[in-house]
């Protein structure tokens, strides 16, 4: 396996496994806002980069959900384009980085809480309504012009986007 195939995103993604995984995010960050887990920041960041890197390959959060929650489940996979996810991740890896760094280094919990409270807001969003807010932002800045058509040609045809099996 190359290392182009090791850290590649899927081209689609089951939406409720990102719905799983976005409670799970939902639940670290409460006990890191509310239950002052501190050290919870550490596996969140880890894994949103894990994510963004290599989808649900490193992540052990995505791997529980992709591997033992969802084929257990009685639903069928509901499918949709993968880059908007990752963008989405890839904010989730900022914004709990940038968490990680205010809380350890620059020895700032307000900033750190804030920050974990955005992503709380967010996961909380696509787990329990579907509405990926990452993914909105993503839509955005490719009618902007600012996000190149051809790294999501599903995301502006809609003859391209995959269906639901």
């Amino acid at each position: 396996m190359s290392v182009s195939q090791v850290f590649s995103f899927p081209d689609t993604v089951d939406e409720h496994a990102a719905r799983l995984v976005a409670s799970g995010v939902v639940v670290m960050s409460l006990a890191i806002v509310l239950g002052g887990q501190r050290w919870v920041l550490i596996p969140l960041a880890a894994g949103f980069v894990a994510r963004v890197a290599s989808g649900p390959r490193f992540s052990p959060l995505a791997l529980a959900v992709t591997r033992v929650i969802v084929p257990r489940l009685p639903w069928s996979p509901k499918m949709t384009s993968g880059a908007p996810k990752r963008f989405a991740q890839g904010i989730g890896a900022t914004l709990s980085a940038a968490a990680l760094l205010a809380e350890y280094i620059v020895q700032s919990p307000g900033a750190a809480t804030a920050l974990v409270s955005a992503i709380a807001v967010a996961a909380s969003l696509e787990a329990g309504l579907g509405f990926c807010l990452g993914c909105k932002i993503f839509a955005v800045l490719m009618r902007a012009g600012l996000v190149s058509e051809e790294v999501c040609e599903a995301c502006n045809d809609l003859s391209k986007r995959p269906i639901a099996a």
